[in-house]
């Protein structure tokens, strides 16, 4: 669907947030704390951000963007090629981070652009009356993002841990103490930071099913060592060779086959595909160990093979 930029706000020194309303003035579809949108640029590549704004609101989305140093093209698009009333397409909204329903009582970390979708979880926590902290971690002052809507609507809720300022660390064993099996922790933020994070928690007697976490860019994978694998369409008797530098998803694409793909980094599961037979080398987030384990599925955007050929039903 066509949106609107409305807004475009400078939140710090590298991260925006665009302000997205509807093209023809009517309601935006509804969205749940935690959901992002596939964001369609105008250089062909399709990017998800986090919806930070409250659930409530049906007349915009808004979403954080950092321009990354790193950036695949991406981010450096959305800052330095859209302006204030400029058009942009979007798909709906999408919720691979919800609230955990049995959640009475939570503790939120945002390390960075992470605090995207914490925002959100705030705005929805505060409003359902559910008691919270949150802890932003970021590396100096002029780095906090959203930081009016932060001081303004959560006040001691929230706790600003400021690399480069003396006496706002966080002890995480006091933050993680008081756990009882109706509290839940989300986090995201850098994968560093979320490990710690998770880590820190599992150490101090959390259960693994009171963590939840959102990857917004995907682990840097050692590609030095792939190797070629075949991969075969059920009902075709095509034989593909993906090659050492090709994904599943290039080699199918080359032959023919239609393959829905949006992030290209193993993050939302847009291209999650049928495995027959054989055994796939998983390097998505967006699965867990459990269905890793069954090897039933994998994703050709960045998951490989450990077997030499793949079954696969498209």
């Amino acid at each position: 669907m066509d949106v609107m930029i409305h807004k475009i706000h400078q939140l710090t020194p590298s991260i925006r947030a665009f302000e997205l309303v509807s093209a023809n003035d009517t309601t935006l579809p509804t969205f749940e704390a935690g959901a992002h949108i596939d964001v369609h640029l105008k250089n062909g590549l399709t990017r998800q951000y986090s919806i930070s704004n409250s659930c409530s609101e049906r007349h915009r989305y808004v979403i954080g963007v950092l321009h990354d140093a790193n950036s695949r093209g991406g981010s450096r698009c959305i800052h330095t090629e859209y302006h204030e009333g400029d058009l942009l397409q979007i798909g709906e909204p999408r919720n691979l981070f919800k609230i955990h329903p049995e959640t009475k009582q939570a503790i939120l970390f945002a390390g960075g652009i992470g605090i995207t979708p914490i925002l959100s979880m705030a705005y929805r926590l505060k409003s359902a009356r559910i008691p919270f902290e949150l802890h932003y971690f970021v590396r100096s002052h002029d780095m906090i993002a959203f930081y009016g809507n932060l001081t303004e609507h959560f006040g001691s809720n929230i706790h600003f841990h400021i690399q480069d300022q003396p006496g706002t660390g966080c002890d995480m064993s006091q933050a993680l103490h008081q756990n009882t099996p109706d509290k839940h922790l989300y986090v995201c933020g850098p994968t560093g930071f979320m490990e710690f994070v998770t880590n820190s928690a599992i150490q101090a007697g959390w259960q693994t099913e009171q963590l939840h976490q959102e990857h917004f860019v995907a682990q840097i994978t050692d590609t030095s060592n792939n190797k070629d694998f075949t991969i075969e369409v059920k009902g075709t008797d095509r034989q593909i060779k993906v090659l050492a530098h090709q994904t599943a998803t290039q080699a199918l694409i080359e032959h023919g086959f239609d393959v829905p793909i949006s992030c290209e980094q193993g993050i939302c599961g847009t291209c999650i595909t049928r495995v027959i037979e054989g055994t796939p080398d998983h390097r998505d987030v967006f699965m867990t160990d459990e269905e890793h384990a069954l090897n039933n599925q994998f994703t050709p955007c960045c998951s490989r093979a450990k077997s030499e050929k793949l079954v696969i039903e498209l």
